[in-house]
């Protein structure tokens, strides 16, 4: 008697729902392609992505020509000096002064507001290499800092006063610290590629960056 071949089964992908992607497989469970999952806070990522920052600027920006780092977008935009200074002024008066102010006092104290313009005063007479260099050092610094604490669970959910927002928390500080970063990595990319805009011609329709607004606080 001869019995039926049997064939493997093949992956197939079946449409859900608009932008969700099922794929059905031989092995038990299914995947979403292309949805967004949301991370929960890490300290350790979080530091992984801190301690990155002051290399990655340094290996974009060490050596170029002063049009790429001292041009801006017009009127009252930043340049790639300007950012730098800006996150130098964060190392030393936002994040680590905040860290201590939430544990050793909680609500009770208000943060001192923070200058997001001081870097116009506080850089004057430096160059890039010396504002890169300050940045890495203050930022290995305060990584110390903030290990030294050796922060569990529990202090994550400690509460401070923002003199804006209100009440926030550690772990809410500590996340944003590392999303500023990132911010001002996106602005930079930003604020080079603006260089260039009239020098793409019609490829400006295919480049997002060129589009891209905003963003830079």
């Amino acid at each position: 008697m001869r019995l039926p071949s049997r064939r493997p089964r093949r992956e197939r992908l079946l449409t859900e729902e608009p932008g969700t992607v099922r794929l059905s497989s031989p092995t038990p469970g299914w995947h979403h392609v292309g949805m967004a999952t949301l991370t929960e806070f890490n300290l350790d990522e979080t530091i992984a992505v801190l301690t990155r920052t002051p290399a990655t600027l340094d290996a974009l920006l060490r050596g170029l020509p002063e049009s790429w780092v001292r041009s801006n977008e017009g009127k009252d935009t930043w340049s790639a000096f300007d950012i730098v200074g800006h996150l130098i002024v964060g190392e030393r008066t936002d994040w680590m002064p905040r860290v201590r102010v939430i544990l050793e006092n909680g609500e009770a104290r208000p943060f001192d507001p923070f200058d997001r313009l001081a870097q116009s005063r506080e850089s004057q007479n430096k160059s890039l290499e010396q504002l890169l260099d300050d940045f890495a050092r203050l930022r290995r610094e305060n990584l110390a800092a903030l290990q030294a604490l050796n922060l569990q669970p529990e202090n994550l959910s400690r509460r401070g006063r923002h003199p804006a927002l209100g009440v926030v928390t550690l772990q809410q500080l500590l996340a944003t610290w590392a999303v500023h970063d990132l911010t001002h990595v996106h602005q930079l990319s930003r604020v080079m590629a603006h260089q260039y805009r009239d020098a793409v011609g019609p490829w400006s329709a295919y480049l997002g960056v060129l589009q891209c607004s905003g963003h830079s606080s």
